[in-house]
């Protein structure tokens, strides 16, 4: 490709390829558009080219993206943008799944002021496809994620962050027991916390509905992520006029004595006992009122003298 850049006058490959952009683009968008049809629609519409050439068009064009980089790629928003938008709104997963990729590499090589025409373009399509097949959930929260944070930055009152976050919380609220969906969401989820901050309160419902059947799950990978984001959740919020301080004791309680049979019985109640420790401190009276049904529980001996030994110090453990 060197040599090709050189005989044609060019610097080097990549300079070649920025070149050829606006005139190898357009026709992969063609050929995604007349192609985004359903199976149930081959019949209807046997003009339309066969889906193999999407999948080809779509890996093509990311590859292409792929080799431009910041800051020049900014230059190309035009002409780029549309095209991942075209392939992300498209039916075939495959096709789907380089859209978002594409997504991720533009994050990461444009100035959020040259997103900002495209922004509600782009994070609508986000929204759609939160419901997207098992083999793309995680790209689809990660780009999600990505790109929110990126456009929005740190403005919690963005309408965006209270629409993406309860289309992924209603989304997992009609699966909470899909494992993949809820370790992958767990996993990549923190920035919008950070970012939303006391805004969180008003998906507590939901939130905390989801924590307190995962903190029970049967794989310890699970119940770690929550309980981190449990710990992540109280510090932005303080947890402030919440009805569930009360119970997140008792389950914290409850997660504790299931931890004895578990391979990282340590580390969780390194955790649990942060968190009770937190609560303490931002709950006050409140916690005391809670935990006093469970200061008399012989199981709960070792967990009392953390929790005195640590709430008398200044500083809250960390995890």
């Amino acid at each position: 490709m060197e040599e090709m850049a050189a005989i044609g006058g060019w610097g080097d490959a990549g300079e070649m390829l920025l070149a050829m952009m606006p005139e190898a683009v357009p026709p992969l968008k063609a050929v995604l558009k007349d192609t985004d049809v359903g199976d149930e629609d081959d019949m209807i519409c046997a003009d339309k080219l066969p889906k193999e050439h999407a999948f080809v068009a779509a890996h093509q064009f990311r590859w292409l993206l792929s080799q431009v980089n910041y800051p020049k790629l900014g230059d190309l928003c035009w002409l780029v943008i549309p095209c991942a938008l075209t392939a992300l709104d498209h039916w075939s997963p495959d096709v789907k799944e380089q859209g978002m990729v594409s997504f991720m590499h533009i994050a990461k090589n444009v100035k959020v002021t040259e997103l900002s025409l495209y922004e509600d373009a782009i994070l609508d399509a986000c929204c759609h496809n939160i419901p997207a097949d098992d083999e793309l959930w995680y790209r689809i929260v990660e780009v999600s994620v990505q790109l929110l944070t990126c456009t929005q930055r740190s403005n919690p009152r963005s309408p965006w962050y209270s629409r993406m976050l309860a289309e992924m919380l209603g989304h997992l609220e009609r699966q909470p027991l899909n494992k993949d969906r809820r370790i992958a969401w767990l996993t990549l989820i923190s920035p919008i916390f950070d970012a939303m901050g006391l805004f969180l309160l008003a998906h507590f419902r939901l939130l905390f509905s989801l924590f307190f059947q995962w903190m029970h799950a049967d794989d310890d990978r699970t119940v770690l992520l929550v309980l981190e984001r449990i710990h992540a959740v109280i510090k932005l919020t303080w947890i402030r006029q919440s009805p569930y301080s009360s119970r997140l004791v008792d389950e914290l309680v409850l997660v504790y004595k299931e931890s004895a049979t578990r391979k990282s019985r340590e580390i969780m109640r390194n955790h649990i006992v942060g968190i009770l420790v937190l609560l303490q401190k931002c709950k006050g009276q409140l916690f005391e009122e809670a935990w006093k049904k469970h200061e008399a529980d012989p199981d709960l001996t070792f967990l009392l003298s953390c929790l005195k030994e640590l709430s008398s110090k200044d500083s809250l453990p960390e995890f």
